[in-house]
């Protein structure tokens, strides 16, 4: 699709045109805090009740491995076009072995008899069996036959989770609507296909693709609070206690207490709108979209959607009236079509602008943003990421904060002539890539143009990434483990000025509140634990998108503050639906 045209910058000097947009797209602190105490409000309403936007779906996964565990576990992963089969073995040290194949599903077998498709999956696992076959026997401590593997399912369709190892097919998506599925247990299905074959393969476990992320981080560190996803969609899982999931209390889950992993699926967060910081481009982008007034924050944060929001900043501009701002008003197929441009575009444009230049050499960073598409073979880790996930910072030159684009010099002549020959070095890199990603003929783009693509680029995702700070202080404030800077600020300050206190006794239910002279409440939360907060993350926003980790930190910073933000320990959880499948096997023998 083309420009929806809802931009009205009629009477406005480019200037301000460029002011204009570049106040829409900057969060502050303050809009930030708001949004987190939104945040937990949809948490806590989740928690209670079913049917909620924030879903908050419990996984039934009750503990978390700490990398002392062994054994070899399976992993079926069917999502979409191709299935894929894992063997992990875990090696006990908080390292794993993995080997997997692919195998194509074709569209009969996705609009065929659900018996067809499960005695498909059965094949391919006992095909894979027959080319790998076992390295080393399953969990010694499980209370499966030795010679039985268990297997972790992550099935990437709708899904009512009863139980750990049971969940009712909601309904097809993705091109698949095999007959005599929707209403039945995927578990049960697959494990019927198994038992047809006389296989010796149990299916354990029915697995979230974010919560496999939170158990493998949690194996490779030692242990995880949190797993999200950040990349072409988002999404957390978390470890709550059960006594804080009222809508488990009439289910036998919640008997035994303790604390269990809930799917959050925030992606959903404020869908309607109400806080979250909607711009037309935004607008413009909801209102197109195969979902419109769902997943809104996804909408916001995600790779999906982060190259169509900066597109419609492009379009804008380039419909701007009565003078067009952008390409001499030319807008080409990549740019008028509707998901024309990729997110990896604006990641090129922002190593582009950012690489390390020497004496006129130029060292290229040596990631992309989509990867190079190989699968991991080993999971180690070394605990805390030096710098920023899968960077070196030595490829920068720190030339990265938002420049807005001076119309004035940038359009005239002498202005260009003027600019020092770095930043003429810079604007042209991006030039290149923009002349190749956005297929303009090399004379239809300057350096002006250049540096408005840039600018736009960087607000587009510095919001991202700032927002995704939103969610993941929210985990941290949900499990006690921060308290927000605004209230640890005013709790220091009330405790200066005071200058007698009392314990007043239980009285009126306010055991343990510490009281002033005058009977006001003085703020007297404990004091978060000093330990690191391991965070595992996964997607390739979070990998591979200059400086996306550290702009989220400083939203964290921002939110719940430094001394926080610096003990939060955020590293890769590769491979939640594979290695992660896998571990929720663990999980289950575990609990059985």
């Amino acid at each position: 699709m083309a420009s929806t045209s809802s931009y009205s910058y009629l009477h406005k000097s480019p200037q301000d045109i460029l002011h204009d947009i570049d106040f829409q797209l900057t969060l502050e602190p303050a809009l930030l805090t708001k949004l987190t105490k939104s945040f937990l409000e949809e948490i806590h309403v989740g928690l209670g009740r079913y049917g909620e936007d924030m879903a908050m779906v419990p996984s039934f996964v009750t503990g978390v491995p700490d990398g002392s565990e062994i054994g070899t576990f399976l992993a079926l992963d069917l999502g979409g076009t191709n299935l894929r089969v894992c063997e992990v073995v875990l090696n006990g040290d908080k390292t794993f072995r993995l080997r997997q194949q692919k195998y194509k599903v074709s569209d009969q077998l996705k609009t065929g008899e659900a018996s067809v498709l499960f005695d498909y999956l059965a094949d391919s696992v006992d095909a894979f069996l027959t080319t790998h076959p076992p390295e080393s026997p399953v969990d010694p401590t499980s209370n499966l036959t030795s010679d039985v593997l268990p297997l972790g399912l992550t099935f990437s369709f709708p899904v009512e989770q009863t139980a750990l190892g049971s969940g009712t097919i909601l309904t097809w998506t993705k091109g698949f609507s095999a007959k005599n599925a929707i209403g039945n247990d995927v578990v049960k299905l697959l494990q019927d296909a198994f038992d047809r074959k006389h296989m010796h393969v149990k299916c354990v476990a029915l697995v979230n693709d974010t919560v496999g992320a939170l158990l493998s981080r949690a194996y490779t560190s030692g242990g995880c609070i949190l797993g999200a996803i950040f990349g072409t969609g988002t999404n957390g899982a978390y470890l709550e206690e059960v006594a804080k999931i009222p809508k488990l209390a009439n289910n036998p889950a919640a008997a035994n207490g303790g604390y269990m992993v809930v799917n959050t699926e925030w992606g959903a967060f404020n869908n309607k709108r109400t806080n979250l910081p909607t711009t037309p481009f935004d607008s413009a982008l909801d209102r197109t979209s195969i979902n419109p007034h769902f997943q809104a924050f996804e909408k916001f944060i995600s790779g999906m959607y982060l190259g169509e929001i900066t597109r419609h900043v492009l379009l804008s501009l380039i419909d701007a009236a009565p003078r067009s701002m952008l390409f001499g008003g030319k807008a080409t197929k990549v740019v008028n079509e509707q998901w024309g441009l990729d997110t990896s575009v604006m990641s090129e444009v922002e190593e582009a602008w950012e690489a390390f230049v020497d004496e006129g050499y130029t060292v290229e960073p040596n990631h992309k943003m989509n990867g190079n598409g190989n699968e991991t073979t080993n999971g180690t880790s070394n605990g805390t990421v030096p710098n920023e996930i899968g960077e070196n910072p030595a490829l920068w030159d720190g030339d990265d904060h938002d420049v807005l684009p001076r119309w004035d010099i940038l359009s005239s002549p002498e202005g260009l002539a003027g600019l020092n020959s770095k930043i003429k070095g810079k604007l042209e890199r991006v030039r290149k890539v923009l002349v190749k990603k956005l297929e303009y003929a090399d004379g239809e783009i300057g350096l002006r143009d250049a540096a408005i693509v840039r600018w736009a680029c960087h607000l587009v995702a510095r919001r991202a990434a700032l927002l995704s700070g939103v969610a993941v202080a929210a985990i941290l404030l949900q499990t006690g483990r921060a308290n927000f800077l605004q209230d640890t600020q005013e709790a220091s300050t009330a405790a200066e000025e005071t200058t007698t206190t009392s314990t007043v006794p239980n009285v009126n239910g306010l055991n343990g509140v510490s009281h002033d002279t005058n009977g006001r409440n003085a703020i007297a939360k404990p004091s978060p634990k000093e330990e690191n907060i391991v965070v595992g993350v996964d997607g390739s926003l979070i990998q591979f998108y200059p400086h996306f980790e550290r702009t989220m930190r400083e939203s964290l910073r921002s939110i719940v503050g430094e001394d926080i933000e610096r003990r939060v320990e955020i590293g890769l959880a590769k491979d939640g639906s594979g290695v992660g499948a896998a571990l929720c096997a663990l999980q289950a023998l575990k609990q059985s």
